[in-house]
Order: structure tokens, then sequence, then C-alpha cells
């Protein structure tokens, strides 16, 4: 069953949030320059200022109503998403997969120029009609009762889009998690998801390296990733506990997720504003606070640690489906030489973009919607 949805967060519910920030004990909090330490305190402080006096939920509310939202149920976990008819007599089904910190928020500039390109300069015959959900324990979707890992949440997409939508072939796109979503979807449900594109790396071969330029990239991947262990630890092995802490604190979220957009994004001076506006920033924010979706969303760290971490499994020989890739520059999981990206994929595209990191539907939309078209274009 497909039932409509639509957002409707009450005042009583915002007018709380906005209290809670109101009397954050910003005196507790250290000023450090730059953000080495974390998220900069004079920032995030002016972040909130907006907030309380400029930011409208109900503004974002309507953005995000003014799509078609619908709630399915697959495996006991109610699904939302998005959906948007595409243009034209034939448009391809396109599944669109978010990650973390992320949420449908990213993709609210790329729905409409993907699905009805004739609008925005581009040629009808690429249209697609695009299926944006929230992944399960994230944002407007339920959580699983435990924490689930990429390849469990792929096989319920799966579900959805075969048996719920009915939908037997369609593609994927995704980045981050949703990049991850959609190699599992490329492995494990081939008869149904035909091609793949991802602009973001997560798994790896189970045979490692194989050539000097691969062991050095791994071992330069391995250094570079240190610093971003210390979350992805505590989210993989401990996600409860941190619930604790952020429950109760807007600015906590906010600051939590703030740090991960400020690094992982292609800047202009160090300023995260040269990519992101504050209502941009704030939108996504609140729809963890609003759906209290968290503790939730980071439980797929600790899926992914029960399904085995980043590798697949030891027979693992290759996706076979095609795939494109869109390499931006500033991706903070850097992508390694291609030699070893064929030996994993079906490659058929690959693109190295001119600018934009991690957040590529945010940070650079136009690029990302081509290239999608590009590569989908010759696939039947």
């Amino acid at each position: 069953m497909i039932k409509e949805f639509t957002i409707d967060i009450n005042e009583d519910e915002l007018m709380n949030i906005k209290s809670k920030i109101e009397h954050y004990p910003w005196s507790s909090i250290e000023n450090m320059e730059g953000w080495t330490h974390g998220t900069n305190k004079k920032y995030l402080k002016e972040l909130c200022d907006y907030w309380l006096k400029e930011f409208s939920w109900k503004k974002h509310e309507q953005l995000i109503n003014s799509f078609k939202n619908y709630k399915t149920n697959v495996d006991g976990i109610d699904i939302h998403f998005i959906k948007e008819e595409g243009s034209g007599e034939n448009p391809k089904t396109l599944l669109l997969l978010h990650g973390w910190p992320g949420s449908v928020v990213e993709f609210l500039e790329i729905i409409k120029p993907l699905a009805h390109p004739e609008e925005f300069g581009g040629n009808i015959d690429d249209a697609f009609t695009v299926i944006a959900p929230s992944l399960p324990g994230f944002g407007f979707s339920s959580a699983p009762k435990k924490p689930i890992g990429p390849r469990k949440i792929a096989e319920i997409l799966n579900k959805m889009m075969v048996e719920n939508l009915d939908y037997n072939q369609y593609l994927a796109q995704g980045g981050d998690w949703g990049a991850t979503i959609c190699n599992w979807l490329g492995y494990d449900h081939f008869k149904n998801c035909k091609a793949i594109h991802i602009n973001c790396l997560t798994m790896r071969h189970p045979n490692g390296p194989q050539t000097k330029e691969e062991i050095d990239w791994q071992n330069k991947f391995d250094q570079d990733q240190i610093i971003q262990d210390g979350y992805r630890t505590l989210q993989a092995t401990k996600p409860q506990t941190l619930a604790y802490a952020m429950i109760d604190s807007p600015v906590g979220i906010a600051a939590w997720i703030i740090e991960k957009m400020h690094g992982w994004s292609d800047l202009k001076d160090n300023n995260i504003e040269s990519v992101y506006s504050k209502d941009i920033l704030l939108a996504n924010i609140m729809v963890y606070i609003l759906t209290n979706t968290f503790n939730t969303a980071s439980w797929i760290y600790f899926g992914r640690r029960e399904e085995g971490g980043r590798y697949f499994p030891k027979d693992f020989e290759k996706i076979n489906i095609p795939t494109g890739i869109a390499i931006f520059p500033k991706e903070m999981s850097e992508w390694p030489p291609e030699s070893y990206i064929e030996r994993i994929f079906n490659v058929r595209h690959i693109s190295k973009m001119s600018g934009g990191g991690h957040f590529a539907a945010l940070e650079k939309p136009r690029l990302l919607i081509e290239d999608i078209r590009m590569f989908f274009k010759d696939i039947s």
C-alpha cells in the first residue's frame, strides 16, 4: 500500500526547539580559532542567531511538500519517498539515494531538472521518473527495530521499487551511503537495478591493492582517514551512548553535522557559506531534529560493521552492471587508481569534475545532473 504523505510540524514543536537554542550555555564553550578542534564556535553561534531570528522551517516544509510525497511499508518499515514523474513518453526510473549526514533536502534542487530536462534547457528524451527515499531510520522514514547496514537497506529498497512501486527495472544514483547502497543493488539485485552512477567509493575489494600505485593509494587513504575515524568508530560501536547527549540538544546536533559539511566540501577561503546558505544547512539539520532520527540514522554505521565492514565478501568477483563514476576533487574519501576501480565495477564512464566535494548534489548540482544524464543516456 502506498499512502500520500504531508509534512506538518506544529508551532509548539518549533518553539520548543527555539527555546533550547536560546538557552544554550555558550559561555561554557571555549573560543578556538578556525575549525581544527571541531565546529567553530563563532560560526555556530552566528548560525544559531540566524536560526532564532530569520530561519523559517515552514518555508522548507512547503518546498518539500510541493513535491508528491508518499510512504509505503517494506518489511515493517515505513519508507518515505518523493516521487516526481518524468516528462515525455518513456522516462527512465531513477532511484536517488542520500547518505549521512544528509537527507532528501540534498536533492530538492536537482529532482525537477532530472525529471523535466526540457524545462531547464535539456532534452525531454533524457527525463527520469525520480524516486528519492529517506533511508530507513533517516528523516521521515521509520526506523528498523535494530541497526541494519547498507546491504540490508539495498534489499529493502529493491523490494520497495519492485514489489510496492511496480518498477521491475530501474537505475540508481548515490553518494556517501547512497553509493554504498548502489554497490549492493548492483551486486545483489542486478536483475532489477540495471545500472548505477556513484560519486563516492566507500567499499574495498577483498583482495586488496595489487599494484604499487594501488598500495600507495591505500596507505595514503588510511592515513588521511585517521582524522575521520573518531565519529565513525563511535557511530559504529556505541551509537546509543551518543544519542543520550544529542537527543535534547539542537545545537549539539547542528555542531555534529556542520563540522562534516565544512570538512568534506570544496570551500573558498575556508568559508562554509561559499558553498551552502544558512537556510540549506539548517533545513537539513532540522530534518534530523524534527523527526528525532539523529540516533537511528547513525545505526547504519553499526549495521555495516555487523555486515562485514568496508570489504566485499571474499567470494566477490565484480559488480557487472554498467557503472558511471563522477569524481569530485574535494571528495573526502579519495578515489583509488582506475585499475582498482575497474576490478570492482563494470566501468562505462568516469568524469573528473572541475570542483566540488562530498555533497555533490548540493555543491555542484548542474555538474552532477549533466553527468547523470550523460551516463544513463545510453543505458537501455
